[in-house]
């Protein structure tokens, strides 16, 4: 698994940035660190960036959406026919963990076909233990690069994979749009397929990415996929906030479902209680178990 480090430095970064509000410029920073962690933003006062897309909570249970019809309805993901073996495929992944949360079945079946495959690390997902003694800023750049190392090994795919870090600050992608798309044009290639987080999946480094990355895919007239996974937090079966009209999903083995479970196990930092503050972990149960089923939702909208 060979590892490319683009930096992004603080001038740059500044010189760069793009703000949703000029208004929020002092206040987006430090929630979107706390969006899920604190829990304490509610949707009768809405996130600056994510409105009423809050993950607060328990959150929709397991059983809903195992038990709603319209999931077993949806089309089902042809990886093979929809990803052709000469196109490489590019998984963007706002922190480390995202690329096996979202796509860790997509990420098996694209290896045992052959197709190059690039996951690019948006942040080191550095900022999600805030006040934290345990896993401070500095311990989390390196360690939760190492746990997503750690977990492409056990989905048996770190063979096929190159990763890139981009090294944008955890909790502020949005303020970094500007310098997240002059990276894009430096990585991507004009037959790439794209996939990405959705545009609206509660978490705003995950919306930022999505944005940033679906933007450019149109403008450039790639394939563009984009894949739910805090969104099975918020939403409920039907909900109007998503285009299932773009849906389909893609059905793991028994055998990828297996290891997609045993990767998450790695990631130690976001599956256990923070003894310093108290805080649960990042990704409670109910999490894990929403992003345990034996199927991934993708959404694409056809370029016109």
């Amino acid at each position: 698994m060979a590892t490319l480090i683009l930096n992004t430095t603080a001038a740059n970064v500044a010189a760069n940035s793009i703000l949703p509000d000029p208004s929020l410029t002092n206040s987006v920073a430090a929630t979107d660190k706390n969006a899920i962690t604190n829990h304490n933003v509610t949707p009768e006062h809405h996130h600056p960036i994510v409105g009423d897309r809050v993950i607060e909570g328990d959150g929709t249970s397991q059983d809903v959406w195992q038990n709603w019809q319209g999931l077993q309805n949806l089309p089902r993901l042809n990886i093979a026919e929809s990803f052709p073996l000469h196109q490489r495929v590019c998984i963007f992944a706002p922190h480390p963990d995202d690329e096996v949360l979202g796509c860790g079945g997509m990420l098996q079946q694209l290896a045992a076909n052959g197709n190059p495959i690039v996951v690019v690390y948006v942040t080191n997902g550095s900022q999600s233990h805030p006040d934290s003694q345990i896993y401070p800023p500095q311990k989390l750049d390196t360690i939760r690069p190492q746990e997503s190392c750690a977990a492409l090994k056990v989905l048996g795919v770190a063979h096929n994979v190159t990763t890139i870090a981009l090294d944008l600050t955890d909790g502020d992608v949005f303020a970094q749009q500007a310098q997240f798309t002059k990276k894009l044009a430096a990585i991507i290639q004009p037959d790439d397929i794209l996939v990405t987080t959705f545009i609206h999946d509660g978490h705003p480094d995950h919306e930022a990415t999505g944005q940033v990355v679906t933007a450019f895919a149109k403008q450039h007239k790639l394939a563009c996929y984009q894949v739910l996974i805090w969104a099975w937090h918020w939403a409920t079966p039907a909900d109007s906030r998503i285009p299932w009209h773009y849906a389909s999903r893609f059905d793991l083995t028994d055998e990828q479902l297996q290891r997609k479970s045993q990767a998450i196990s790695c990631f130690t930092s976001q599956i256990t209680v923070d003894e310093s503050t108290g805080n649960p972990p990042i990704l409670s149960a109910q999490t894990i178990a929403r992003i345990s089923q034996p199927w991934e939702v993708y959404l694409y909208e056809p370029q016109p």
